[in-house]
């Protein structure tokens, strides 16, 4: 018989969040890969559980190499348990290759629900939450951020984000280019935690806020793009998207063809306006 891998949500701030099952499964699990051994250890602690059977390291740069051992381990008949450092596996974390590797070889896979910054952080930002799409982190380098950002601009759904705190007023202040600095958003900052906050407003002024500076742990909540008919875009609106897409690295004729199927207008609608902007400019 094969065994079962079990996927275990664990705090994303306060311990006392920890689901009940958590504690049996770290006591009876046979193998116990975590993203952190010590911060596995300190958890530990924290519910005065030992560990029952053997803890191992599964983190970003050892996954590929580690999971084909635990899948042995499964079809060996082990149970073993999933951990990262908050929240649920394979959201943002290691796990989706265990898991995928799981169900081709036919092996049970079962998870332990727990705290989750996304579900979190949708609910206290007093946005639409009937329909949303989590996008992870956003690239680190300026013009594919921009790019990434682009491709979800006319999205409706309300949009989730995770971002470090030194990188988080360049993304707001991107996000307010493309989406437009009057989106409302919700920035979610240490949540569960002693200092959690939850600043919420137009992106131009959270933009603003947090160049100042923000620490801790941050998932920024962004509301979907408002319905819209063509007639609602004026010539400056889509000059400006023209010019996102432009800085980017797109050609013109590309990005006016873009921005006409997004509006669905005509090409030569958006190709005169961005003639005339440039004739009043000049």
């Amino acid at each position: 018989m094969t065994g079962t891998l079990v996927l275990a949500g664990t705090p994303i701030g306060d311990v006392a969040d920890a689901p009940p099952r958590l504690s049996k499964e770290l006591a009876e699990a046979d193998v116990i890969a975590a993203e952190d051994t010590r911060r596995l250890r300190r958890l530990t602690q924290a519910l005065g559980v030992t560990p029952g059977g053997r803890v191992v390291s599964y983190f970003e740069g050892n996954e590929s190499a580690r999971t084909p051992e635990l899948v042995e381990e499964l079809r060996g008949g082990a149970r073993v348990l999933l951990v990262t450092d908050a929240g649920m596996p394979s959201v943002s974390d290691p796990g989706y290759r265990l898991v995928a590797a799981a169900v081709e070889h036919d092996i049970k896979v079962t998870a332990v629900p727990g705290p989750s910054a996304v579900l979190t952080a949708l609910a206290l930002s007093g946005l639409p939450v009937d329909r949303f799409c989590f996008e992870g982190f956003l690239p680190r380098k300026a013009g594919e951020r921009l790019s990434r950002l682009r491709e979800v601009a006319g999205e409706r759904r309300t949009l989730v984000y995770f971002e470090a705190p030194h990188r988080l007023d360049h993304t707001l202040a991107a996000m307010a280019e493309v989406f437009g600095a009057d989106r409302r958003a919700a920035v979610c900052r240490e949540l569960t935690k002693t200092y959690e906050e939850v600043k919420r407003g137009p992106l131009g002024d959270l933009a603003a806020w947090a160049a100042e500076g923000v620490r801790g742990e941050i998932t920024v909540v962004v509301e979907g793009a408002p319905e819209s008919g063509p007639e609602e875009l004026d010539a400056g609106e889509l000059v400006r998207r023209v010019r996102i897409r432009e800085d980017a690295g797109e050609r013109r004729k590309e990005a006016i063809a873009a921005v006409a199927a997004e509006a669905g207008l005509p090409k030569r609608v958006v190709f005169d306006a961005v003639v005339a902007s440039k004739r009043s400019a000049g």
